[in-house]
């Protein structure tokens, strides 16, 4: 993860709430089990599912653009919550099918498992969590075509555990604000419709500009006006592409998130 981010998750920790002021990260994967139980004992008991997918993203962005912008913003969501910790990244979803292969699966690298397996794992991952002692339990999709599948198992869950005082939620607003709000900030700070996009372009390659700028190859963005679905871009084009414009984009998900998931956990 670059510099720039690790220092903002950094920051909002200085001014998160002392119930998760000891926890020296909010990764679960770089913490040692000592600190993950004392983080809960203490009240992180929120735990956060950051979802990717490994995937073409056009000639000038890096395949691995979910799974980097998915453990990103769910760190600073992390930290502005003050009691959560994040759970690694889940880089294998479904994509479509291999035989014929569909979508993004035309190109080289996309890698694909079919909607029971991914839900399955979701499951096991969520039984991991509670049985490690989180509460909340919080799946945060950065791809649209497995929404449905997290809301599934969501709510599966919740109600298997009803009697409990575990609860599982599938955020949506933090996939609907890419497709919603964000795309009218874009326009309202003079980007076409046509070249924001729904893949790969603009308001994708600005996001990830934001977070990791090394994943994007910058020095082709000139010359990106031509390319369409064919190279992997869908709908727009990144050619006007910024990290101002991607920054935008990255205070809308995280406020949104966080507003979500402070009132599904008021429901709890």
């Amino acid at each position: 993860m670059r510099l720039a981010t690790l220092l903002s998750i950094a920051a909002l920790l200085l001014i998160a709430g002392p119930a998760f002021a000891a926890a020296p990260s909010v990764f679960l994967e770089e913490l040692t089990w000592t600190e993950l139980r004392d983080a809960i004992a203490g009240g992180a008991t929120t735990a956060i599912v950051p979802i990717g997918g490994t995937e073409q993203n056009g000639p000038l962005m890096a395949l691995g653009k979910h799974n980097v912008r998915a453990k990103a913003l769910a760190g600073m969501i992390a930290a502005k919550l003050g009691d959560a910790i994040v759970a690694p990244v889940m880089a294998y979803v479904p994509e479509g099918t291999i035989e014929p292969p569909q979508a993004h699966v035309k190109f080289p690298g996309t890698l694909t498992i079919p909607d029971a397996a991914f839900q399955s794992v979701l499951d096991w991952t969520a039984q991991s969590l509670r049985h490690a002692g989180f509460k909340t339990i919080v799946f945060l999709g950065d791809h649209g075509g497995y929404q449905k599948d997290m809301t599934a198992v969501a709510d599966k869950l919740t109600g298997k555990w009803l009697k409990s005082d575990v609860r599982v939620y599938a955020i949506a607003e933090y996939y609907r604000v890419t497709q919603g709000e964000y795309v009218q900030v874009l326009k309202d700070h003079g980007a076409a419709a046509g070249e924001i996009g729904t893949h790969a372009g603009l308001a994708d390659t600005s996001l990830m500009l934001a977070i990791d700028p090394a994943l994007v190859r910058k020095d082709k963005l000139a010359t990106a006006k031509g390319l369409t679905e064919s190279n992997g871009i869908y709908g727009g084009t990144p050619a006007h592409a910024t990290a101002e414009l991607g920054q935008l984009g990255v205070d809308l998900i995280v406020a949104q998130t966080v507003a979500a998931i402070k009132k599904a956990a008021a429901r709890q």
